[in-house]
C-alpha cells in the first residue's frame, strides 16, 4: 500500500498517541505536561508553542476519539467519528516544506492548539485510509495480554500482532512448544495401547 510520507508520519502519532493509554499494565504514557513535551519531542510534532494543563486535557481528548475510531464496527461508524474529529479541529490545508521533508500538507490551523493539531493531521491521515477502502488496516494486536493498536500495512493485510512487545514471536514461540510437547507424548500413548493389547491378549491366552 503506497502512502504519502506526510501521511505515514501522522499514522504513525495517531498510532503512538493511541497506545499511550493506561492499559493494565502499565500507566498512563501521558501522565503529566512532562510527557506531553516529551512526546512532542519523540515525534517531532512541529508550529508547538508552549503547552499547558489545557493542552493536556485536549490529546487526552483526541487520543480517545481515535481509539474509537480503531474500535470502530464499520466502516461507516469510523467515517462519522473522522468526520466529526475533522469538522472541530477546523481543518485549513497549507503546503510547506519544514526541517528537510519536501512539500506536503498540513490540515491545522494556524496557531491551532496542539489537541487541535493532531486531530486535524491525524483525522485527515485516517480519512485516507478509508476513502482508500482500507479501514481493516486499523487493528488491535490479537495477542490475550495485548490491545496496542497498529496499522497493518503488510501486502496481504495479514499482520495479527503489533511489534512493541514482541507479541508475535512469544506467541509463535509457545504455539512451537505445544505442539511439540503434543509430538512427545504422541509416542508414549501409542505405546501404551499397544503394550496393553499385549497384556489383554496374554491374559485370555495363559
Amino acid at each position: 500500500m503506497q502512502i504519502p510520507h506526510d501521511t505515514r508520519g501522522a499514522l504513525d502519532v495517531v498510532v503512538a498517541l493511541v497506545n499511550t493509554a493506561a492499559e493494565a499494565d502499565q500507566p498512563d504514557g501521558l501522565a503529566d505536561i512532562g510527557s506531553l513535551r516529551e512526546f512532542v519531542r519523540e515525534y517531532k510534532i512541529s508550529d508547538v508553542g508552549d503547552l499547558g494543563a489545557r493542552d493536556l486535557a485536549g490529546v487526552r481528548a483526541v487520543r480517545g476519539k481515535f481509539a474509537q475510531i480503531f474500535g470502530a464496527p464499520h466502516t461507516r461508524a469510523a467515517a462519522g467519528l473522522i468526520n466529526e474529529l475533522v469538522a472541530t479541529a477546523g481543518t485549513t490545508p497549507q503546503l510547506t516544506n519544514h526541517d528537510g521533508y519536501d512539500w506536503h500538507v498540513h490540515y491545522f490551523a494556524p496557531g491551532a492548539s496542539l489537541g487541535d493539531h493532531l486531530a486535524a493531521d491525524g483525522g485527515m491521515a485516517l480519512a485516507f485510509i478509508v476513502v482508500s477502502g482500507e479501514e481493516e488496516r486499523l487493528r488491535r494486536c490479537e495477542a490475550p495480554d495485548c490491545r496496542r493498536a497498529f496499522v497493518d500495512l503488510s501486502r496481504n493485510r495479514s499482520r495479527r500482532y503489533c511489534d512493541s512487545r514482541t507479541c508475535g514471536n512469544r506467541l509463535h514461540v509457545a504455539a512451537y512448544r505445544a505442539r511439540r510437547k503434543e509430538a512427545d507424548a504422541a509416542p508414549s500413548e501409542q505405546e501404551e495401547v499397544v503394550h496393553g493389547g499385549e497384556q489383554q491378549q496374554g491374559a485370555d491366552h495363559p
